[in-house]
C-alpha cells in the first residue's frame, strides 16, 4: 500500500520530529509512506472571516497539486466521521482488497482545510471532537496507520 500524507505546515519541535521519524521508521515494514509539507499561510492574530479565507484558499491551492483522481482522498476534519481503532483498521484493509492502494491523507493548518479541498474528499475523519495543533496531529495519524497495520496482520501492539 502506497500512503502520502499532505500536511500544511512544517515540523518544527525536535521532540515531534523524533516521534515522527520514528513511526515512519516502523510503517516502512507495512507500506510506503510519503509526508509532503506545504507551506501554510500566515494570518493576522485578530483576523477577520475574509483573511482567514483567503488563507484556506491559498493554502487549498498549495495542496491541489499532490492529489491525483485515482486517490482514495482522506481529509482529516474535525466534523468528519469518528471510528475507533479497529474499525479505522477494517477500514484500511477494505481499501487494499478493493484494489485501492494510494491513500491520500490531508492534515490542514491551523484554521483546518479550504471547501475545495474537502469537497474533493472520498472520506472526511475525525480523531476526535477535540482540537489538537496541526503538527502533532501527524504523529497521531502515523500512530494510527501503524496500530491498524498491526492489527489488520494480527500482531500485538500495546493498547
Amino acid at each position: 500500500m502506497n500512503i502520502r500524507i499532505v500536511a500544511v505546515g512544517k515540523i518544527k519541535e525536535k521532540y515531534l520530529k523524533s516521534a515522527i521519524n520514528e513511526y515512519l521508521k516502523r510503517l516502512s515494514a507495512y507500506c510506503r509512506l510519503e509526508i509532503i509539507e506545504v507551506k501554510d499561510e500566515k494570518i493576522p492574530e485578530k483576523s477577520s472571516d475574509a483573511q482567514r479565507m483567503k488563507a484556506l484558499e491559498i493554502e487549498g491551492k498549495r495542496i491541489l497539486p499532490y492529489l491525483r483522481d485515482e486517490d482514495i482522498l482522506i481529509t482529516l476534519e474535525i466534523h468528519g466521521h469518528q471510528m475507533d481503532s479497529p474499525a479505522f483498521a477494517k477500514k484500511i484493509e477494505n481499501y487494499g482488497i478493493q484494489g485501492k492502494s494510494q491513500l491520500t491523507f490531508v492534515i490542514g493548518g491551523s484554521i483546518g482545510l479550504s471547501s475545495e479541498i474537502t469537497n474533493c474528499s472520498n472520506w472526511k475523519l475525525s480523531f476526535s471532537e477535540m482540537t489538537f495543533p496541526h503538527q502533532l496531529f501527524r504523529v497521531l495519524l502515523l500512530e494510527q496507520l501503524y496500530r491498524a497495520f498491526k492489527i489488520n496482520r494480527g500482531e500485538t501492539y500495546h493498547k
